[in-house]
């Protein structure tokens, strides 16, 4: 039988303790706490507060002028916040240890675009102050990533809109980042590229480990992709937890009757019923769809008689149109 050497075993048990403690204590990609942000009279941001657990992707969602690219700004650095705090990949917001493991793409971007794609990234890279050693190598497997290495050689500006798209998304993980942060990464693109985007983000944090934190107004897409979401409204946190959570609390049961007045004034006494609101000759009732059978009753009973009925789960799309308004609009972006 062999025995390990004198004292390797309690050596190895005391790394294996440092290291676990290393792994639980391991602090979270992102964190904010309470950050807000005034330009003169106006609060852009007000007290938002948000942790990121390592690993995961989330979503920041809003209608225009929520303050969503205010707050995206506070937490690269690039914008001093007024009050509040936090911490990027463990260190201060705004230090350059932090920031320089961040890759970031922002929404409106543009490239030297008489440079090939490949010269981009090289570009990038040694801005970074990457070095020259294995540099092409990692420039390439970038460009298979998003699947761009068949127009490596070609000029930036002889790309499509969906092309620059991914190349932007492979400056940003040119320096292999450990937090990427997204502003609306899938502008641009077809459903093709749309589910290869996802499927990309999907694998960098279940496989690799890396957080992610997209921006969004392709709730569809966010849906699919994120593990958790927080929404703003004209500044402030109005929602916030795991998606599927969020779609837990219930679904809409469609109603087309012709005497709605009537039906509103039952359905909105139901105990059950959160709401009940007519938008164009239908009635949009929030109620668990499981009750749609005693909906149905609740309405004959009183000599209503349904037209039509149907049940819709409910997607992210709807739960945001709930929580921000009808139309989800607030103004200007900001």
């Amino acid at each position: 039988m062999l025995r390990p050497a004198r004292g390797t075993a309690s050596r190895f048990s005391r790394w294996r303790s440092r290291s676990s403690r290393r792994m639980v204590e391991a602090p979270p990609a992102l964190e904010a706490r309470s950050l807000s942000k005034q330009f003169g009279a106006k609060v852009a941001v007000r007290e938002l507060s948000l942790t990121l657990p390592r690993g995961e992707v989330f979503g920041f969602l809003g209608p225009n002028g929520a303050g969503k690219t205010t707050s995206m700004k506070m937490l690269l650095g690039l914008v001093r916040p007024t009050s509040g705090e936090g911490r990027l990949l463990g260190e201060p917001l705004g230090a350059a240890r932090g920031r320089a493991r961040v890759g970031y793409l922002p929404e409106h971007f543009a490239f030297h675009e008489w440079l090939e794609g490949r010269e981009l990234l090289r570009f990038h890279a040694r801005l970074l102050g990457m070095p020259t050693r294995g540099l092409d190598a990692g420039v390439e497997e970038r460009l298979r990533r998003v699947n761009l290495a068949d127009a490596a050689t070609r000029r930036v500006r002889e790309y499509s809109k969906g092309m620059k798209q991914r190349l932007g998304i492979a400056a940003a993980l040119v320096h292999d980042p450990g937090l990427l942060i997204l502003d609306e990464p899938t502008i641009g693109l077809d459903p093709a590229g749309m589910l290869e985007m996802r499927q990309l983000l999907r694998r960098l944090a279940k496989e690799e480990g890396k957080t992610i934190l997209l921006s969004s107004h392709l709730l569809h897409e966010v849906e699919q992709v994120c593990d958790r979401v927080l929404i703003l409204q004209k500044g402030r946190t109005i929602a916030s937890g795991r998606v599927d959570e969020l779609l837990e609390q219930g679904g809409y049961i469609e109603v087309r009757i012709d005497r709605e007045a009537e039906a509103l004034s039952v359905l909105r006494n139901l105990d059950w019923v959160a709401g009940a609101q007519l938008r164009d000759g239908v009635i949009y009732v929030d109620a668990p769809p499981e009750r749609a059978a005693e909906l149905t009753a609740a309405l004959s009973n009183q000599g209503l008689y349904l037209r039509g009925l149907q049940v819709t789960e409910r997607s992210l799309e709807s739960y945001f149109l709930d929580v921000t308004g009808s139309d989800g609009q607030d103004g200007d972006d900001g």
